[in-house]
Parts: C-alpha cells; structure tokens; sequence
C-alpha cells in the first residue's frame, strides 16, 4: 500500500478585522486542501484595551480561524501592543476555542511551549521566536509576552560625509545567550516530533530583496538545531527562499491575510488610547518617511509597499514522517484587500517572476519550477 502523502501549509502574517470571514474567500480552497495548516497571528485582540477601540481588534473577528487553522504563532514585535490585557485575552480566546498556539504566554514558561500535532501517526512541532524586538514584547518569569531572539546591531558610517544620515553598512547578529536558547529549545523538541517546523518573525520591513546579516545566521542555526523547514514574516513584503542543507528556508511570506486601514496616512481616530508603544495614527505618518513609500488608495485596508500585493503561501509536502518536497502557492492581493490565490496563467506568472527576481538579487540559491499551477522549490544547480 502507498503511504499518504501529507500536506502542510505555512502562512505569513494574519491581521484580521472588519468582517473577516470574507477575507478568506480567495485562501479557503488551499486551506480546505491542506492535511495541516500552521499560521501566524500578528496583532493582538481584546475587548477591554483601550488602545485598541476603533481598530476593530475584538476576539469576535477571530471566529474564521478554527476551521481554517491548526495552530497559530503568537511571535511578533505587536503582541504586547495592548499591554497584558492585549496578550491574555488574546490567548484566552484561543484557548476557549481549542485553537493550539505556540509564541506567546502568560509568561516566559509559557510562551516557549511549543505545539505538537499529530496527524496520521505524523508528529509535526511547531515553535517560534521573535527575532525583531522591541523589548517590550519579551516574555519574562512573571511578563506575558514572546520568546525571543535579541538582535545586536552596529552602524559604520564608512565614508558617508552624511552625519546623522543613514550608515553606510549596518552589522546584525544574535546575541550569545538568547540565540543559544533558540538551539537548545530547538534541538529538545526534535526529539518529541517527526516534522518540526520553526517560525521566525525576522526581516526588514517594506524593503524588497534585502536580507539584514543576522537572518540566515538564525535561520541557519535553527536546521543546525533540528528543524526541517523555516518559514518567516514581519516584513510585510515578499523575500526570497534559501536551501540550506538541504532543509526549506522561507525568508519572507508577506502577508497571508491583512486588514488593516489604520495604516492609511489619512487614519484618525475616533476613539482608543494612545500609548508610547502603540500610536497608530502616528505610527501611519512616520511609516511613509521611514520607508520611502506612500500606499496606494486604491488599496484602502491593505495601505503596504506597492510590491506587497504580490505574496505566497508555504506548502510542505509529507510523506513517511519526512518533508519529501516543498513549494509556494502564489497570491495576488485584490483592490479590496482579498488575498486571491492565483493560477499560473491569472496572475501566477507574475509572482513566479517577481520570487525569482528577488531570490536572485538577495543572492540565494533557490530555483523554481511549475508543477499544475503550484511552484516546486529546488537548489541552483552550482
């Protein structure tokens, strides 16, 4: 008898608000398909924070989610955008609705728990780390919050006559003692699962191509330690693919699902708080000089980088307890904000060109090829 083949998919960020069941319309078929799916939740929900009022951050907005996930990350630099109260009712509602999450807790104990699932006699783990800060976010002994991964960073000016300016080259790398947890925690639960899988939130946002230092440094390590595919979000935009190893490296998924009007430079609230750590109105101003675009309006919920509507999902295929063969499922994300998963001849080309471009410029050794109106991922031959 031939053994089932399993497949599994990985999605980048989820941001979900304003009648959300409609925004799964154009991802339902792959998710229905997928044996597993394993998402990233990046903000948090509550109907008592203040500083979520007018954001349309309620739990209620999360009902899509059981039937279309198996579990979710946590990790991410806005977990503790709304304090506790953010991050507890937040898990509380996955818990309630027998959602398994991984990367973020009560406290550090419980933030670092991983997922493990079985399907079919397969063992599949899930554990993830915030790679991007700020510290705010961090779980502590008695903080809720995201286990983690510091990055240290280091400017060289070089021969810039531009003080104050940009630096000629930034330096990024892990610091010893957190990165040394990440490949402990790692190498613990390979000996409880058959697939293991590890999420980072890592990159640079809004920039097309460019990898900072620290990612593959990070990403690299994690297969050292035992994974058997990385995937990664934070950057709101699309970043090539590596193989390491032999082993799937996902630099970049963008969004999988994002609404998100408040980041329209045109935002204003009507009502909410306002905190050190989470202004949004002010944030949607500072995002266009810092990045160095302005969102399209045509665009209203989904207000990112103009390259940011081209986007993917991960698919690992599984067969005998092992990843035999990873892909990409394109997607094109609509005027509405839908994202559509598209087939080769309706917008697929374009992202097979877009992830090939990029994949070559950041100087990674991934290749592509069509299969149906999926892309398998393949090593360069040298």
């Amino acid at each position: 008898m031939a053994k089932k083949k399993l497949s599994m998919v990985l999605t980048g960020d989820i941001i979900l608000g304003d009648n959300s069941e409609y925004f799964f319309k154009g991802t339902d078929a792959l998710l229905a398909e997928a044996d597993l799916v394993l998402g990233q939740l990046e903000v948090p929900y509550s109907d008592r924070a203040p500083e979520l009022l007018d954001l349309y951050r309620s739990p209620a907005v999360l009902a899509p989610l059981p039937e279309r996930v198996d579990a979710l990350a946590l990790t991410g630099n806005h977990l503790y955008d709304a304090g506790e109260v953010g991050v507890l009712d937040t898990i509380d509602w996955l818990k309630e609705h027998k959602v398994p999450y991984t990367g973020g807790g009560r406290n550090d104990e419980e933030a670092r728990k991983p997922v493990i699932l079985e399907k079919d006699g397969c063992r599949v783990g899930y554990i993830s780390y915030n790679c991007v800060g700020p510290r705010a976010t961090w779980a502590g002994k008695n903080k809720a919050g995201c286990p983690y991964v510091e990055i240290l960073v280091h400017f060289e000016m070089g021969d810039v006559a531009n003080p104050g300016g940009p630096p000629e080259k930034t330096y990024t790398w892990p610091e010893p003692v957190s990165f040394a947890r990440m490949q402990q925690e790692i190498a613990a639960l390979r000996k409880e699962c058959d697939v293991l899988c590890v999420y980072l939130h890592k990159g640079i946002v809004h920039k097309p191509v460019k990898l900072a230092d620290y990612e593959q440094v990070v990403a690299h390590a994690a297969i050292d330690a035992g994974a058997d595919v990385v995937s990664s979000s934070h950057s709101h935009i699309l970043h090539g693919i590596e193989i390491y190893k032999g082993k799937t490296i996902y630099h970049g998924l963008n969004n999988f699902i994002a609404w998100v009007p408040s980041l329209r430079p045109d935002f204003k609230r009507t009502k909410g708080v306002a905190t050190d750590l989470f202004d949004p109105e002010d944030w949607a101003k500072k995002r266009i000089e810092r990045f160095g675009f302005v969102p399209d309006p045509e665009y209203p919920t989904y207000p990112f980088h103009p390259e940011a509507i081209y986007t993917c999902a991960a698919k690992c295929i599984v067969e005998d307890k092992k990843i035999v063969e990873t892909r990409y499922v394109p997607m094109i994300v609509d005027k509405e904000g839908v994202t559509n998963v598209v087939s080769r001849t309706s917008g697929g080309e374009e992202v097979f060109s877009y992830m090939k471009k990029i994949t070559d410029q950041a100087g990674l050794n991934a290749d592509y090829v069509w299969d149906g109106d999926e892309v398998v991922i393949k090593e360069k031959q040298k």
